[in-house]
């Protein structure tokens, strides 16, 4: 079996003040205090959405 490619992202500014969407972009990768990280499945649409807030967040 092959295993699908992890990618872990810890939040670590916070999204007050941002866009609505860029705070709903960081709900949506499963992250909610800073300092909180996800692992996620390496997929282009998870790779869009650490792209579009980039500036909140860091690729362990």
């Amino acid at each position: 079996m092959t295993t699908q490619p992890t990618v872990k992202v810890q939040l670590v500014r916070s999204p007050i003040g941002c866009k609505e969407s860029h705070r709903a972009t960081v709900r949506g990768l499963g992250l909610r205090k800073m300092g909180s990280q996800s692992e996620l499945q390496d997929t282009p649409a998870v790779r869009g959405m650490i792209n579009k807030i980039s500036y909140l967040v860091k690729v362990l």
